[in-house]
């Protein structure tokens, strides 16, 4: 009996859904249908047509329970409520008494919260006076502040106290309170746990403003799901990449912010299995760019029309640069002046690269604006006689001309058309028709360049461990022709089409909690590790799957834990093949091959296993090169692969050491102090990594040694293991 997850991923364009036996890794069903943003049920719609075609095309019976164990997708509702200004009016009641009440009237009315293109988000406010709790008077005061809001216009409702992070129970309510009314009401300490009143408030009101459109969508997206006999649960695509409850969704909707490409990055973890390179999504009309280092995803905070929230997003970068997108040129057709943003398919033309080539007899080119507002001077070809352009020169054309793209490629077209056509305007241009071609791509590309060498400066990235990794059904147009350019390699995501789907699809749940705790203690750290846990469990994750990475900000005095996990066991870890001990070192060696281009092995230092448990070989050797005179550049490389081959961890220079739980303490103290370097900053620890049993513990987000140790000690008191050695990796800061 197959067990089937199903992803359904929403594009600006196309939804893509996919379904996967999540046993096999293998892909079941695909599926394509334009996505619906002017239909009356919103993008819900094009998830349900997506899904029901992946039933009918993968022969998947919804009825038995034991088929679809899943169902995903990610959604552009939230972002484009926000984008569009198509939001709710938010009522605020804030509350606070004593000293604290004056601060508190004013931090809680926020006002209008802008979005950017003009547009708003309306609030009105009023205040409770906190000392009434416990009284009669407080559901006749809150009644009363309800109707005064509504008054004004409100729809729905924030109650946001002033140190309400401490104790939300008033909150809480004045909530259930407002929802006896019959109105929809959420607590600005659910959103986040962070000090600050006027940003949490704030935050809360971003998040408000969008319930009324998510419920509807969830609901409407819930009921196709049931109606269609699959008892699943439907889980939601978030914006630090992994997926909550539809239920969840409805509480806190702005977690869904940037679900799209969240979904692709998903993928790039657990399907694609990256660990440290750039994954760039090439669609339509945008690429999405992220990094991903030491198999994590790079998080930011949100902000909203200029306004930071207390919101962890992916760092992704978008460009208007992509697949489809138009060329533009001079006025006498001698010069590519620029490419992009537009893209064909928002232009309403269509590829050359997928149109037979007898259209392309009798033609003309044109300079045409294909939207109001864009420039007058993007390149269109019509048929001689007719005053409507049919097709735009892209990015793609370029590509397939130049033969860029693979046999089996998903933009791969049709080399008869695109050369009549580059023909055709090197006779206009006067200029060789493959120059034409680089012409285009390079201008493109040099766009993308400019970000991908921001991430790797900003994120401190090794240009030697570095891969480029494309998704997307644009991929192989933009990323081979970057990645030569970059001097990095690069590959191309199996199914890359519908790469995001597959994201969703693989169900990595993923939970954020925040406190500020100034001088936090092991009790501090270890409590919020277990509530990062335990809400993690409650969104569905299974608990044997969670791992949990703490990050300390002495400076904030923040202390953050990130739970991540699935809601099923086996697609959690998918259990491919364990290989062979030569099978793991013939891997190991062919990615260690590049780094032997700039370097030669340094006594006798030849590619060893230098640690292992049962679940992970850990290779190293000794490399050197001539850096001056008699000076020698020395590195120490390490990888750490899984039993099926899978690379987790890779280091330029590195040390490693094992150790058994009960002296782990001291000899972890000792190779903390051993790679300390000091310099104006004060001391800097070394990043470091345990691996015990299956679990990698992460403590590179803690930068001072008492706390490692303090984070270390709350991982291991977690774990059931017994008996296993420690093996602890210390890369070395230069």
């Amino acid at each position: 009996m197959r067990r089937i997850k199903i992803g359904i991923d929403v594009g600006g364009t196309f939804t893509h859904a996919v379904a996967i036996d999540v046993d096999s890794l293998e892909i079941v069903a695909k599926s394509c249908v334009p996505t619906t943003h002017s239909a009356k049920e919103g993008v819900a719609l094009g998830v349900i047509q997506a899904m029901n075609k992946i039933l009918s095309d993968g022969n998947i019976d919804p009825i038995d329970p034991d088929d679809v164990i899943l169902i995903a997708h990610s959604t552009t509702q939230a972002t484009n409520a926000l984008l569009e200004g198509d939001v709710a009016k938010v009522g605020i009641i804030g509350m606070g008494t004593g000293i604290d009440m004056i601060r508190a009237k004013g931090e809680t009315n926020v006002g209008k919260i802008p979005l950017g293109n003009g547009k708003f988000i309306e609030t009105f406010h009023t205040f409770i006076d906190s000392k009434i709790f416990g009284t009669e008077k407080l559901e006749e005061e809150v009644n009363r502040a309800v109707k005064q809001l509504i008054s004004n216009g409100a729809e729905v409702f924030v109650v946001s106290e002033a140190f309400g992070v401490d104790d939300p129970s008033r909150e809480e309510r004045v909530v259930e309170i407002i929802k006896d009314m019959g109105k929809v009401a959420t607590p600005a300490s659910m959103i986040s746990k962070l000090y600050g009143l006027r940003v949490r408030t704030r935050t809360a009101v971003v998040n408000a403003c969008m319930l009324p459109k998510m419920i509807e969508t969830a609901e409407i997206t819930s009921y196709a799901v049931k109606n269609a006999g699959i008892k699943a649960p439907l889980m939601i695509m978030r914006s630090d990449g992994g997926i909550m409850t539809a239920e969840e969704m409805k509480r806190r909707p702005i977690m869904t912010i940037l679900s799209g490409p969240a979904a692709g990055v998903a993928s790039a973890l657990m399907y694609v299995k990256i660990t440290d390179g750039i994954f760039i999504e090439v669609g339509g009309t945008s690429t999405d760019i992220s990094v991903i280092k030491n198999g994590k995803p790079m998080i930011r905070s949100a902000e909203v029309g200029g306004n930071r929230l207390y919101l962890k997003t992916l760092d992704v970068r978008t460009l208007g640069i992509a697949g489809g997108s138009m060329v533009r040129m001079s006025d006498n057709f001698k010069s590519v002046i620029d490419v992009g943003p537009r893209s064909a398919h928002i232009a309403g033309l269509k590829y050359v690269s997928f149109s037979e080539p007898e259209n392309f007899d009798d033609i003309e080119f044109v300079l045409i604006q294909p939207k109001q507002g864009d420039p007058s001077d993007y390149v269109a070809i019509r048929r001689k006689g007719s005053d409507k352009p049919e097709f735009a020169i892209t990015t793609t054309d370029a590509a397939n001309f130049l033969n860029l793209i693979s046999p089996n490629g998903y933009s791969r077209g049709n080399f008869e058309s695109v050369g009549k056509i580059f023909v055709k305007l090197s006779q206009l241009m006067g200029k060789p028709a493959d120059l034409i071609a680089r012409d285009i791509l390079d201008i493109a590309v040099n766009k993308i360049k400019g970000v991908i060498l921001d991430l790797i400066k900003e994120y401190k990235l090794d240009t030697e461990l570095v891969t480029l990794v494309g998704g997307g059904g644009g991929a192989e147009v933009i990323v081979p022709y970057l990645a030569n350019k970059l001097g990095l390699e690069y590959k191309i995501a199996e199914n890359s089409e519908v790469i995001s789907a597959i994201g969703a699809a693989l169900g990595m749940i993923r939970e954020s909690i925040e406190r500020v705790v100034p001088n936090p203690t092991e009790e501090d750290i270890l409590k919020i590790r277990n509530d990062a846990v335990a809400s993690a469990i409650r969104m569905g994750s299974k608990p044997e799957t969670i791992q949990v990475a703490i990050e300390i900000d002495r400076q904030t005095k923040r202390i953050t834990a990130i739970a991540t996990g699935t809601p099923d066991f086996k697609a959690g870890d998918i259990v491919k093949k364990s290989l062979s001990d030569d099978e793991l070192y013939k891997i190991a060696e062919k990615s260690f091959k590049s780094l032997l281009k700039r370097y030669t092995y340094s006594n006798g230092g030849y590619l060893k296993v230098i640690a292992e448990n049962n679940f992970y070989k850990i290779f190293g050797m000794e490399l050197e090169r001539k850096k001056f005179l008699f000076l020698r550049d020395k590195l120490k490389p390490v990888k750490v692969f899984d039993t099926e081959g899978n690379l987790k961890l890779q280091f330029l220079n590195a040390n490693v050491v094992e150790t058994n739980p009960n002296g782990f303490e001291k000899v972890l103290s000792h190779v903390i102090d051993n790679f300390t370097i000091y310099g104006d900053a004060g001391a800097i620890a070394p990043d470091v990594f345990l691996i015990y049993g299956p679990k990698i513990i992460d403590l590179t987000g803690v930068m001072f040694k008492e706390q490692m140790l303090s984070v270390a000690r709350a991982e291991l008191k977690s774990s059931s293991l017994l008996d296993e050695k420690i093996i602890i990796i210390a890369e070395e800061r230069t």
